[in-house]
Protein backbone atom coordinates (compact mmCIF):
# COMPACT_ATOMS: atom_id res chain seq x y z
CA UNK A 1 0.00 0.00 0.00
CA UNK A 2 3.04 2.46 1.10
CA UNK A 3 4.31 1.47 -3.17
CA UNK A 4 1.10 2.61 -4.23
CA UNK A 5 0.98 6.34 -2.10
CA UNK A 6 4.60 6.37 -2.93
CA UNK A 7 4.44 5.87 -7.12
CA UNK A 8 1.47 7.95 -6.80
CA UNK A 9 3.13 10.93 -5.30
CA UNK A 10 5.74 10.85 -7.66
CA UNK A 11 3.67 10.72 -10.61
CA UNK A 12 1.95 13.96 -9.27
CA UNK A 13 5.07 15.62 -9.08
CA UNK A 14 6.43 14.45 -12.87
CA UNK A 15 3.33 15.47 -13.83
CA UNK A 16 3.30 18.68 -12.75
CA UNK A 17 6.77 19.27 -13.38
CA UNK A 18 6.70 18.74 -17.20
CA UNK A 19 3.71 20.91 -17.19
CA UNK A 20 5.59 23.68 -16.30
CA UNK A 21 8.76 22.57 -18.54
CA UNK A 22 5.73 22.72 -21.53
CA UNK A 23 4.40 25.91 -20.61
CA UNK A 24 7.81 27.35 -20.28
CA UNK A 25 9.12 26.35 -23.30
CA UNK A 26 5.58 27.14 -25.16
CA UNK A 27 4.84 30.49 -23.79
CA UNK A 28 8.71 31.76 -22.51
CA UNK A 29 10.08 31.69 -19.26
CA UNK A 30 9.00 35.70 -18.39
CA UNK A 31 7.09 37.20 -15.57
CA UNK A 32 4.61 38.05 -17.37
CA UNK A 33 4.04 35.17 -20.03
CA UNK A 34 4.56 31.72 -18.22
CA UNK A 35 0.65 31.31 -17.39
CA UNK A 36 -0.53 31.85 -21.21
CA UNK A 37 0.13 32.92 -24.34
CA UNK A 38 1.99 36.38 -24.63
CA UNK A 39 0.52 39.55 -25.59
CA UNK A 40 0.17 40.06 -29.53
CA UNK A 41 2.20 43.09 -30.33
CA UNK A 42 0.16 46.22 -31.13
CA UNK A 43 2.26 47.32 -34.39
CA UNK A 44 1.74 51.30 -35.47
CA UNK A 45 0.07 51.98 -38.76
CA UNK A 46 2.09 55.07 -39.92
CA UNK A 47 6.04 54.23 -39.32
CA UNK A 48 7.13 57.46 -40.83
CA UNK A 49 8.96 59.53 -38.35
CA UNK A 50 8.59 62.82 -39.72
CA UNK A 51 4.91 62.51 -38.88
CA UNK A 52 5.48 62.48 -35.51
CA UNK A 53 6.83 66.09 -34.36
CA UNK A 54 7.04 65.30 -30.18
CA UNK A 55 9.25 63.10 -28.90
CA UNK A 56 9.35 62.13 -24.79
CA UNK A 57 11.19 59.80 -22.69
CA UNK A 58 9.22 58.09 -19.89
CA UNK A 59 10.76 56.24 -16.75
CA UNK A 60 8.60 53.27 -16.01
CA UNK A 61 9.64 50.99 -12.95
CA UNK A 62 8.00 47.86 -12.96
CA UNK A 63 9.37 46.45 -16.35
CA UNK A 64 11.39 43.29 -15.47
CA UNK A 65 11.28 41.32 -18.80
CA UNK A 66 10.19 41.20 -22.46
CA UNK A 67 6.38 40.69 -22.25
CA UNK A 68 6.48 43.77 -19.54
CA UNK A 69 7.79 45.63 -22.37
CA UNK A 70 5.46 44.46 -24.81
CA UNK A 71 2.30 45.81 -22.22
CA UNK A 72 4.16 48.88 -21.79
CA UNK A 73 4.57 49.30 -25.36
CA UNK A 74 1.45 48.30 -26.08
CA UNK A 75 -0.70 50.56 -23.87
CA UNK A 76 0.80 53.25 -25.81
CA UNK A 77 0.35 52.08 -29.34
CA UNK A 78 -3.13 51.24 -28.60
CA UNK A 79 -3.66 55.52 -28.89
CA UNK A 80 -3.19 55.46 -32.21
CA UNK A 81 -1.05 58.34 -32.47
CA UNK A 82 1.87 57.26 -30.27
CA UNK A 83 4.66 55.04 -31.38
CA UNK A 84 6.12 53.58 -28.31
CA UNK A 85 9.40 52.25 -28.55
CA UNK A 86 10.61 50.04 -24.79
CA UNK A 87 14.46 49.57 -23.11
CA UNK A 88 14.31 47.26 -20.87
CA UNK A 89 17.60 47.79 -19.94
CA UNK A 90 17.13 51.35 -18.78
CA UNK A 91 13.32 51.10 -17.62
CA UNK A 92 12.79 53.75 -20.08
CA UNK A 93 10.41 54.54 -22.98
CA UNK A 94 11.03 56.47 -25.71
CA UNK A 95 7.73 57.52 -27.26
CA UNK A 96 6.86 59.70 -30.95
CA UNK A 97 3.38 61.66 -30.60
CA UNK A 98 1.89 63.36 -33.27
CA UNK A 99 0.06 65.74 -30.68
CA UNK A 100 1.30 67.09 -27.76
CA UNK A 101 0.94 65.17 -24.40
CA UNK A 102 0.77 65.53 -20.78
CA UNK A 103 1.70 63.15 -17.71
CA UNK A 104 -1.91 62.75 -17.45
CA UNK A 105 -2.61 61.65 -20.89
CA UNK A 106 0.47 58.76 -19.90
CA UNK A 107 -0.94 57.65 -16.46
CA UNK A 108 -3.92 57.43 -18.11
CA UNK A 109 -2.88 55.30 -21.06
CA UNK A 110 -0.71 53.04 -18.10
CA UNK A 111 -3.81 52.64 -15.91
CA UNK A 112 -4.67 49.28 -16.94
CA UNK A 113 -0.90 48.24 -16.39
CA UNK A 114 0.84 47.28 -13.22
CA UNK A 115 3.73 50.36 -14.03
CA UNK A 116 4.46 53.29 -12.67
CA UNK A 117 5.18 55.89 -14.60
CA UNK A 118 8.45 57.77 -12.67
CA UNK A 119 9.58 60.55 -14.72
CA UNK A 120 8.83 61.68 -18.21
CA UNK A 121 10.71 64.90 -20.34
CA UNK A 122 10.07 66.07 -23.67
CA UNK A 123 12.64 66.40 -26.46
CA UNK A 124 13.47 67.93 -29.35
CA UNK A 125 12.70 67.11 -32.68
Amino acid sequence: MANVIIISVLIALVYVGARRIWRTVRYGGSCCSSQSAPDKKIRVKDRNKANYPYSYKLRIEGMVCGGCVRRVENALNSEGELWAKADLGNKEVEVLSKRVMSRDDFLQLLKGTPYTLVDIMEENR
